[in-house]
């Protein structure tokens, strides 16, 4: 009997040693929330524009899933698929009268132990991302021409952005393996 107790409290400490551990590696610090929940708008339709491009960018690097739809207005991901803790991400961009925009960034996962990563910090990577854009490498050299973005899968609703292309970014709205980085 007593090996029996002995044997489920050992249990049941791993549990609350393994969720625990869980607990920890999950929580987001205040710095990370406020990034995360500070309002993300720009100020001018170049801004507005190159933002909204930074944000194709940014998602489809980081998503798990295809692209599912890229307008104007919204860049949103497929999933999220029952219990995958990978995150799909859904953007707005909601213009005002004064010609300025707003940008959301919605995130969510299918698992009830968590996303990986987690919503908050990608939504404060995101917003980082967004206004700062990436650093400039010193090797890159500018493009002679550039070349048509390529065909969009089958089903991805596109509708292009009035803007010229910056580098780096003619191969959207498609998914890519190379990480792309607007300038």
């Amino acid at each position: 009997m007593k090996k029996k107790y002995f044997a489920a409290a050992a249990l049941g400490a791993a549990w609350l040693a393994l969720f625990s551990g869980c607990a920890v590696q999950d929580q987001v610090s205040s710095t990370t929330m406020e990034q995360a929940t500070q309002p993300l708008t720009c100020m001018s339709k170049p801004e507005c524009d190159a933002w909204w491009a930074r944000a194709q960018v940014w998602v489809t690097n980081h998503s798990e899933y295809k692209l599912q739809t890229v307008t104007d207005s919204i860049i949103q991901t497929a999933g999220p698929s029952s219990g995958k803790r990978a995150l799909a991400y859904q953007i707005t961009k909601t213009p005002t009268n004064e010609g300025t925009a707003t940008i959301g960034f919605a995130a969510h996962c299918d698992n009830p132990l968590g996303c990986q990563p987690n919503p908050w910090q990608a939504g404060a990577d995101f917003k980082q991302f967004i206004k700062n854009g990436p650093g400039l490498r010193k090797t890159e050299t500018p493009q002679a021409t550039q070349t048509p973005p390529a065909p969009a899968p089958s089903g991805v609703q596109v509708s292009p952005l009035d803007q010229p292309v910056p580098l780096n970014l003619e191969n959207q709205p498609g998914q890519s393996v190379t990480p792309l980085t607007p300038q």
